[in-house]
């Protein structure tokens, strides 16, 4: 998804439009899911090979760290800043959509610590029952909550949160990756 957001123009999508920056993102994890998607048929066939290490690796990095990253974007800066832009008013949608998008987020991380034990054993050359994992049930709970958060989520920031909150929030994101 493509956001475009008024008076952020800028030629990279990086902390100061951090609306983008989480839209990109999205991009990411649905890559990564592919691969993972791939990996499970290539662990099939080719068992741990050098490539399926290669490519258990790669995913856990990501997994580990930028999505993680990603979900602490969201709950800590995001949505409490769409919750405080609606104070004095009914904002029992938005409540229940952040209630229910942290959900996801606690359902997501569960399923991925018990993937991310089975992608171990791939990246250390090891038998794996990377097979017998629900990596389909993954990449559809990321798919859904994904589609989710561009429709509805990130729009509804685009219109209600001011510069100002936006550019807190950016700020929040480069100091949690320490950039």
């Amino acid at each position: 998804m493509a956001l475009t957001l008024p008076g952020h123009s800028a030629p990279a999508i990086g902390f100061e439009v951090p609306l983008e920056m989480l839209a990109a993102c999205h991009g990411r994890v649905k890559h990564q899911c592919e691969t993972l998607l791939r990996l499970v048929d290539h662990v099939r066939t080719h068992g741990a090979d050098r490539s399926a290490q290669e490519a258990a690796s790669a995913v856990m990095r990501y997994f580990d760290t930028a999505a993680r990253h990603h979900h602490d974007d969201e709950e800590q800066d995001l949505f409490p800043a769409l919750l405080e832009s609606m104070a004095g008013s009914d904002a029992v949608c938005l409540r229940e959509l952040t209630a229910s998008l942290c959900n996801d987020h606690r359902l997501l991380e569960q399923r991925w610590d018990a993937l991310r034990q089975r992608l171990l054993q791939v990246k250390e050359g090891a038998a794996s029952t990377l097979t017998d994992a629900d990596v389909p049930g993954f990449v559809q709970l990321y798919e859904r909550h994904i589609a989710r958060e561009e429709t509805e989520l990130l729009p509804m920031a685009a219109r209600l949160l001011s510069d100002a909150v936006l550019d807190r929030i950016g700020l929040a994101m480069r100091a949690r990756r320490g950039a």
